[in-house]
């Protein structure tokens, strides 16, 4: 696992040019394994000694002290998620046109049709089911009743998507990914598509940006930047429930999102606060009384 100094050098580099993309990943990722965490590293020891305060700066309390990081690095993917979304927004905004035989294309192979079913009369979609009644069904829109609904062929949405794609005909997510099994509508689709071509396009230039903003975020995790001295108590509080002391009474904790805990806030709003709290407690109560999950 590489260190702290280490991995600046090795995010220099490839901002520079000086090695690829592919090397910079596999020169990082390489002794990256199941159980390994910075944390358990001599480098992060080492330089944690350094920081560490002699008492926690939320609650002053001395037993058992740790550096608490104020915010947290996101995944690599989802960096590549937002390059990309990114770039595909660009791609549209110079490709918007989809060749229409492409399109119907691209969706016979790979995707499968789940149609719609129409009223014969008026058209209107997803028409009653009956299980009793003869004719099976009827339209709640027209109320005709009849044996067989109809449908619309791929060729034919695919006409109307392509003369007007807000079209009510269209907004179905009838068309199934055979690779991953989840429903898109034809705007979906197409826009799936212009994705992959926008990814295709550029995956190494996609690739190294988003690989840099991972690694200017790991950076600042390892460099301690956003980190206070903190005991055990005020940093699981933190990381398990976000809640921290308040800052006003120093002995109740709050969540971090709120200014004080529910003890100093002035007096109308605390029992407004105690109320909704008791309100709820007794709500659940009640549903866990009727078997409600």
């Amino acid at each position: 696992m590489l260190t702290y100094s280490e991995r600046i050098e090795l995010r220099n580099k490839l901002e520079n040019g000086e090695i690829e993309i592919a090397f910079a990943q596999e020169q990082y990722w390489k002794d990256f394994g199941e159980g390994k965490k910075s944390w358990h590293t001599k480098d992060w020891k080492e330089r944690r000694a350094k920081l560490i305060k002699d008492k926690c700066q939320i609650c002053n309390g001395t037993e058992t002290l740790t550096l608490q990081h104020l915010s947290h690095p996101k995944k690599y993917s989802e960096y590549l998620t937002e390059v990309r979304r990114a770039y595909t927004k660009d791609y549209i905004n110079t490709n918007s046109v989809v060749d229409k035989s492409e399109f119907r294309n691209h969706i016979l192979k790979d995707y499968d049709y789940a149609p719609t079913s129409l009223c014969p009369n008026c058209k209107s979609s997803n028409p009653s089911r009956r299980v009793r009644k003869i004719p099976q069904y009827r339209c709640t829109e027209c109320k005709c009743e009849f044996d067989e609904p109809v449908y619309k062929s791929v060729d034919e949405l695919i006409s109307i998507f392509y003369e007007n794609e807000d079209a009510i005909e269209v907004r179905d997510k009838c068309f199934i990914s055979k690779k991953w099994k989840n429903d898109h509508n034809l705007s979906s689709v197409r826009y799936w598509l212009q994705r992959e071509r926008a990814v295709a396009k550029d995956t190494a230039t996609i690739e190294k940006k988003a690989f840099l903003l991972y690694l200017n975020d790991d950076i600042k995790y390892l460099s301690f930047e956003d980190t206070i001295t903190a005991c055990k108590r005020c940093a699981s509080g933190y990381d398990l429930y976000r809640m921290e002391l308040c800052p006003q009474c120093k002995e109740n904790y709050k969540g971090i999102q709120y200014p004080s805990c529910i003890q100093c806030l002035p007096e109308e709003k605390r029992k407004a606060v105690l109320e909704s709290i008791a309100f709820g407690k007794e709500w659940r109560e009640m549903h866990e009384g009727l078997g409600i999950d």
